[in-house]
């Protein structure tokens, strides 16, 4: 069990889809009730724990400051999450999904989550704002690119303004 949360995490945090994992009639009840279950809140506690495990990575590490404390934290909270969804939220939807799919369905149903919690993410309006406003403006400026838009016949849009904010 302890295999599968660990893959359940890894899952998570990659986002990809595990190519054995087969969707199934107990994986998607698991999968929905899980994200019937979660709320807001408890999506910023998955997506602060998938943040925290991500600043480890040597090219981001110097520009995150999480300390051990704070991981160690964002660890326990996401353990008492999945517990809370599993134990009780989702018992049968779980004991079904392991029973007929095996772990593979708390690794799919769980993904689901995640995607969830990063469509969250990246949907607060300071995060849309710089995952394409600040971009927008040096793609604008890139010729190669206007060229490769003119030979699909995209007009070639205003250049939107910098924004440094």
């Amino acid at each position: 069990m302890v295999r599968t949360l660990a893959m359940v995490a890894l899952m998570l945090l990659t986002g990809l889809p595990d190519p054995v994992v087969q969707a199934g009639v107990y994986t998607d009840d698991l999968s929905k009730c899980l994200v019937k279950s979660s709320n807001g809140a408890d999506r910023l506690v998955l997506v602060q724990w998938i943040f925290s495990a991500l600043s480890l990575h040597p090219a981001v590490q110097p520009l995150a400051s999480i300390t051990t404390e704070q991981r160690d934290a964002f660890n326990e909270r996401v353990a008492a999450l999945f517990s809370r969804l599993l134990v009780d939220d989702c018992r049968k939807a779980a004991i079904d999904a392991l029973k007929y799919a095996g772990s593979a369905a708390f690794d799919a149903s769980f993904q689901v989550l995640g995607q969830v919690a990063s469509r969250d993410l990246m949907t607060e309006p300071h995060v849309a704002t710089g995952l394409s406003g600040q971009i927008a403006y040096y793609l604008a400026k890139n010729e190669k690119l206007a060229s490769l838009l003119k030979a699909a016949g995209i007009p070639e849009p205003n250049p939107p303004h910098r924004n440094t904010g």
